[in-house]
């Protein structure tokens, strides 16, 4: 399922566009722990998270992740938005927990 298609029927709010209409998320993951999701974050995995600074952008493009999204309303800060612009990293966000995400998401792919 394309991380658009994820987005619309969700109603995550788009941070960053990136490559959301092309990209598939083929999995869930969640994690907070930065060197943890570094070396467990699957490629092609939508990443749930809550932290939204500039080093979930070094994570997501080395384990080459789907997409992040930022869960609890949480908003990356400006610098981040920036660039994830520039490294093309599309970034959403939810409005509800972690858990919740990432149950949603997995339903949707897993339908």
């Amino acid at each position: 399922m394309t991380i658009a298609d994820i987005a619309e029927k969700l109603n995550f709010k788009i941070i960053n566009e990136g490559e959301m209409k092309t990209r598939e998320a083929k999995k869930v993951f969640c994690c907070d722990l930065l060197s943890l999701a570094m070396s467990k974050l699957p490629a092609d995995a939508a990443w749930v998270t809550v932290m939204g600074n500039t080093n979930t952008l070094a994570v997501a493009s080395l384990a080459d992740a789907a997409c992040i999204i930022t869960a609890e309303n949480v908003c990356p800060d400006e610098n981040t938005v920036n660039k994830a612009k520039e490294q093309n990293i599309t970034v959403l966000k939810s409005e509800f927990p972690v858990f919740e995400t990432a149950l949603m998401i997995d339903k949707l792919i897993n339908a």
